[in-house]
């Protein structure tokens, strides 16, 4: 795997070819002109060579992270490609989830249901008045004698 130079790696690296490039331009006057042809083609690919060098480590760069509307997405290795699939991973958490809270709610129903039933049940069966029925403890008074008759 190639590495990624860094800042301080790549500026020295320029001003070492910037050296060279000078001190062959101050000979390039004693040359034939075959020769400095060769040396000015060589040069241009050379260039273009470099250009295509960092075009690329900033296209590499550009596509480690990408914005979507207000976010800023990190993108890892191998995350081009495979949208759908993703999509369908990243939404089982969410439907579990879902699945869960509907089972909370329906058993969280259920429960006030089957107090409701239990003090309607008493009401209807018992010789009290209906103005023990408001009473705040009554309800827990009737969940203990429930408990003490099943004994």
């Amino acid at each position: 795997m190639k590495s990624v130079p860094t800042l301080r790696q790549e500026m020295a690296a320029d001003r070492i070819a910037r050296s060279i490039t000078t001190r062959l331009s101050e000979g390039e006057g004693f040359l034939p002109y075959e020769i400095t042809e060769r040396l000015r083609a060589s040069r241009e690919r050379a260039v273009s060579e470099r250009r295509r060098e960092v075009s690329a480590l900033h296209t590499q760069a550009a596509s480690s992270a990408s914005v979507q509307g207000h976010t800023v997405v990190l993108n890892g290795p191998g995350s081009e490609g495979g949208g759908w699939w993703r999509a369908i991973i990243s939404a089982i958490p969410v439907l579990a989830l879902v699945a869960g809270l509907v089972v909370y709610n329906s058993q969280m129903d259920q429960n006030g249901l089957n107090e409701v039933t239990e003090v309607d049940t008493a009401l209807l069966t018992d010789d009290l008045p209906p103005a023990a029925y408001s009473d705040p403890g009554f309800i827990q008074y009737l969940k203990t004698s429930a408990a003490a008759a099943e004994n």
